[in-house]
């Protein structure tokens, strides 16, 4: 949000000089405004930065304050012509921001304004005439019918804080058009073997005026294939599926995941204890979204699946109501809050995901009857609760031959050996290669061993 506009010269006789803010007082304090709020900035120490020297001059410019609670940004411009008093006009447009906001934004801003009334200036002096530095309330209807400074800069703060853009009558000739438009980082590169993940319904707002690549993608993007499938039903490229899919990136409407396999291992990250905790709901929603079978109401004294549980306590509670249930008959039964929790915690680093089934099929719960396993996984890691450790491969030939620059030559004549050997370098996860080789976990790791007895190395990170 924007706290103050300002407009300065510099006047030779005075030096630096504020001819108008918005609000009053947020540069230097006026005899108008004696009773506002201190000015935001101290003015005596960022004057010498808001007219600059010479070699700053038509540069965009970004100041904090000594305090380091606001910044400045600034584009100070040098008009030169014989006309002005030492043949140089300098004036500068200034935004005053929060230090910590994002500043990219109002870039444009400070562009557009500085580079407006230079403009104007050179048609017609708008900014060196004398009506631009004489007080608003002093202001007559007789003075040339331009709209004073200090009100145009106050109607451009209100219009962007609000609405996030202006269409400002400057005079009879001139309109000022500004939008604030939100800054987007640039996407990561989309891989072949990520899954995207719409967050929106993507159907419901696509029409015929959309990229014909991204609607001929869109229905297949459903958080399960991943993106060399979904190239492939599309019957698109995978570079232009690539492309497309970081659009959608770029305007936040799918985050990508990891390819979910039952041989994967996931360990919990620190957040998890949000989830213990079912801090904000976290473990209901989670009900919601991972279970097949309704959620059982809560025993007396206890939190169900449908209300958050904050006390340890109410676990006991639910575990007996989920085991009386369970005894009571053959129908299906639903998931208690201290199960899901309990499901959550136990993946680790060392346990594939067929194993943790395993591991409480054995116990006694039948998981793959109530739980649907991948959208578990994929609340964990979108919620930040699990991370994916990933498999990798390494081997020592091919870590000599990258630091010798010697070619290894694998010990049989098959091609598809000779291709893995430019994955065993220790940064290419298994995902790529299955993607790319088109081959299955058991079968890379059958190729590899035939390359070398003992030289390769499989590693998790």
């Amino acid at each position: 949000m924007i706290q103050g506009i300002f407009y300065a010269r510099f006047l030779p006789q005075e030096g630096t000089k504020i001819v108008a803010q918005s609000p009053p007082g947020c540069i230097v304090a006026t005899t108008y405004t004696p009773h506002l709020k201190p000015p935001l900035v101290d003015f005596d120490i960022i004057q010498e930065y808001i007219i600059p020297r010479k070699a700053f001059f038509n540069r965009f410019m970004t100041v904090n304050s000594p305090d380091n609670k606001y910044s400045i940004l600034g584009f100070p411009v040098s008009i030169p012509d014989e006309r002005y008093h030492r043949n140089e006009f300098i004036f500068n447009f200034g935004l005053v921001v929060e230090s910590d906001c994002d500043q990219i934004p109002y870039e444009r801003l400070v562009r557009r304004l500085a580079v407006t009334f230079a403009e104007m200036e050179r048609q017609h002096g708008y900014l060196s005439s004398g009506t631009t530095t004489i007080p608003t309330c002093t202001l007559t209807p007789e003075d040339s019918g331009r709209r004073p400074i200090e009100s145009l800069l106050e109607i451009v703060k209100e219009d962007l804080n609000n609405y996030g853009e202006c269409m400002i009558p400057v005079d009879d000739a001139n309109t000022l058009n500004m939008k604030l438009f939100p800054y987007h980082a640039s996407p990561p590169p989309v891989r072949g073997w990520h899954v995207p993940v719409p967050k929106m319904k993507l159907a419901d707002i696509v029409d015929a005026t959309w990229d014909l690549t991204l609607q001929k993608i869109i229905p297949h993007v459903d958080g399960v294939n991943d993106v060399r499938r979904i190239a492939w039903l599309a019957d698109v490229s995978l570079p232009l599926t690539q492309i497309a899919l970081q659009h959608l990136l770029y305007y936040d409407t799918v985050l990508l995941l990891d390819m979910f396999f039952f041989g994967s291992c996931y360990a919990p990250r620190p957040g998890v204890h949000d989830f213990i905790a079912n801090r904000d709901g976290l473990v209901d929603e989670c009900a919601g979204y991972v279970c097949i079978s309704n959620p059982i109401p809560a025993a007396k004294g206890g939190s169900g699946a449908g209300e958050p549980s904050g006390a340890s306590g109410d676990g006991a509670a639910i575990k007996d109501a989920v085991d009386a249930a369970s005894v009571a008959g053959g129908q299906q039964q639903g998931v208690s809050n201290y199960q899901l929790i309990k499901l959550m915690t136990t993946f680790c680093a060392g346990r594939s995901v067929m194993e943790w089934i395993k591991l409480h099929q054995d116990s006694g719960f039948d998981v793959l009857r109530h739980i649907d396993v991948r959208r578990l996984v994929q609340f964990g890691v979108i919620k930040g609760l699990l991370y994916r450790v990933h498999k990798y491969v390494v081997s020592k030939q091919v870590l000599e031959s990258l630091a010798t620059g010697r070619r290894v030559v694998p010990g049989g004549d098959d091609r598809e050996e000779d291709s893995l050997l430019r994955y065993a370098d220790g940064s290419h996860c298994f995902d790529q290669i299955i993607t790319e080789q088109n081959m299955t976990d058991g079968e890379i790791m059958k190729k590899l061993k035939s390359l070398g007895s003992g030289d390769m190395t499989v590693f998790y990170r």
